[in-house]
């Protein structure tokens, strides 16, 4: 309700406070009585309507609230499912680091074996060449 209507309000209240104020000084009982059972009506209205209104104003802000604590958590679980799956993709790659240097590692084992039969069959060659020489020497 605007100011301007709730002044309004207020001085027809006011109003009807004096219409009280003057029946009882003139002790005017059935004025009173009227006025009494008048002021209990508006009084249980007024209740009303402003339970009504706080009622609305507790829907309102309770519906603001679930939404924001609705958008709150579904945030939060957004932003869990997102540092979920960096550590599922940080995972992916230390294991695919991982196998890569796993792999490369068997290959050096692989090339370092290769390597070391090549040095194998020259030593064995060296070593024939040596005894045929020797062998010869001794003969001749």
């Amino acid at each position: 309700m605007p100011l301007s209507e709730q002044l309004s309000e207020l001085s027809v209240q006011a109003k009807k406070t004096e219409d009280v104020v003057t029946a009882a000084q003139t002790k005017n009982r059935d004025a009173l009585h009227q006025q009494r059972e008048q002021l209990k009506s508006k009084i249980s209205d007024g209740k009303a309507r402003t339970e009504a209104e706080a009622a609305a104003v507790q829907d309102k802000a309770q519906s603001w609230w679930d939404n924001t604590r609705s958008a709150i958590d579904t945030r939060f679980a957004q932003l869990r499912e997102e540092r979920d799956e960096h550590r599922e993709e940080r995972d992916l790659k230390r294991a695919q680091k991982r196998a890569d240097e796993a792999e490369d590692d068997a290959v050096y084992a692989v090339d370092f074996a290769i390597a070391m039969l090549e040095q194998a069959e020259y030593a064995i060659a060296d070593a024939v060449i040596a005894r045929a020489d020797a062998d010869d020497l001794a003969l001749g």
